[in-house]
């Protein structure tokens, strides 16, 4: 099936945001979910009115990334677009990449030297970078992410820090902002923070991480996210009964 558009992915974002208000992001583990299995939860994701999905983790455990990608590209006509812990998660069967710079860290693997690793892949398979300033929030506990980019969050309640960064992540010419809470995050970005972000830059900000009902989904938006992503909370087969309510709580037209 697949996503097929004449526009850019990124332009694809832009319109959703401006069409439907907000958007809603659905992201997949592949170290979490079987490829046997992801097909029908990917289907289900498209059918509900998710936007988009992500594809990606901080630690890559099995083989075969590439033909995870394009097993779910293939089932879904929304983009898939790679969420990339590191460069083996660059694959020419996605939609595109959030080139992602951790601009909340220190450390210069993450800053730009795995983007330096990357970047003539992504130009000889033609994937669409979209440039993203990721930033990791203090959430309550040490997420995956925190363990694994040998950095720290920027603490919960400093959003002065966070928009200093923002502001740095858009001026250097970055078309998206990030902000991550984690995996399993024990509290999610606070609205006060995205309040603080959306008030001091142009650009489109997507909040990530801790988020586990409608409610919060609803929250972030009214305070000023363009898009709110979901990955544990709905990996669990019980919950995802409640994608449609999440998917809802973000359409807000």
């Amino acid at each position: 099936m697949a996503y097929k558009s004449n526009k850019s992915v990124y332009k694809y974002l832009k319109d959703i945001k401006e069409e439907r208000g907000a958007g809603f992001l659905v992201l997949l583990d592949p170290d979490r979910s079987s490829r046997d299995k992801i097909v029908d939860y990917a289907v289900q994701c498209s059918k509900a009115g998710v936007d988009a999905l992500l594809v990606g983790t901080s630690l890559l455990m099995e083989n075969g990334f590439s033909d995870y990608v394009e097993t779910v590209r293939s089932a879904v006509d929304i983009p898939v677009i790679i969420f990339p812990g590191e460069k083996a998660q660059v694959t020419e069967k996605a939609d595109a990449i959030l080139f992602l710079s951790l601009l909340s860290g220190r450390n210069p693997e993450l800053l730009i030297g795995e983007q330096v690793k990357s970047a003539p892949l992504i130009k000889t398979i033609g994937l669409e970078a979209i440039s993203t300033a990721y930033l990791l929030i203090e959430s309550g506990r040490i997420t995956s992410v925190e363990f694994m980019s040998n950095t720290k969050p920027i603490p919960s309640d400093k959003p002065e820090i966070v928009v200093a960064h923002a502001m740095a992540a858009e001026m250097l010419g970055m078309k998206l902002i990030y902000l991550e809470a984690g995996s399993g995050a024990a509290r999610s970005v606070p609205d006060e923070m995205i309040r603080a972000v959306v008030s001091s830059v142009d650009i489109p900000l997507i909040v990530g991480g801790g988020i586990r009902d409608a409610e919060t989904v609803a929250a972030k938006i009214a305070a000023g996210a363009s898009f709110v992503v979901v990955g544990n909370h709905l990996e669990n087969i019980t919950n995802q009964a409640e994608l449609k309510l999440f998917v809802d709580a973000a359409h807000k037209k």
